[in-house]
């Protein structure tokens, strides 16, 4: 018989003294395998294959900007979730993304089990690989479920995390950027 998720659920709730077959968490198996493969649904794809023809020649040299772009995702460590926003930033080189396929990224690369500190750096990997940009900012602030509901119980933390490339290391941009994100 091969494992399941909800096979396991089924396990875990009689491992808490549970009984899996009383009316409220009969179907709670079922139910927690489908939001984990939901939660999960970023394993295994590229943010390549999202963007397809969605990138284009430019003349533009300005920072292009997006901010407050929310993300969900679950810790690795203790499979708890953290959300926050994520802000980046990228300069053109003769290359732009539509701008819908900048969230897809962020959505496929939060959807796996994740730290905050590798998925704020896997934002600016893939801007960089899939662009050539001349620089790359990506600033992440998140709170963690790990932090909130156990351990330090730490209800008002935030993490913050960032990435920066290229001419964002310049700190004239690298305050633009901040100046921009902060408005």
């Amino acid at each position: 018989m091969k494992t399941t998720i909800a096979s396991c659920v089924h396990e875990i709730l009689i491992a808490l003294n549970e009984n899996p077959a009383r009316e409220g968490l009969e179907k709670t198996p079922q139910r927690v395998e489908k939001a984990f493969l939901e939660l999960t649904s970023g394993m295994g794809i590229s943010p390549k294959e999202i963007i397809g023809d969605a990138v284009f020649n430019t003349e533009s040299s300005g920072m292009v900007l997006q901010k407050n772009i929310e993300f969900y995702s679950l810790c690795e460590h203790h499979m708890l979730p953290f959300f926050g926003v994520v802000h980046l930033a990228y300069m053109p080189n003769k290359k732009i993304i539509g701008l819908s396929k900048v969230s897809r990224i962020i959505d496929v690369l939060s959807k796996r089990l994740q730290v905050q500190e590798n998925l704020t750096h896997e934002i600016a990997q893939n801007l960089k690989d899939i662009l050539n940009p001349l620089g790359v900012a990506v600033y992440v602030e998140a709170q963690h479920f790990c932090m909130m509901m156990r351990g330090v119980k730490k209800q008002n933390g935030t993490s913050i995390t960032t990435d920066f490339s290229g001419l964002f290391n310049d700190s004239n941009l690298k305050n633009e950027f901040f100046a921009c994100i902060n408005k």
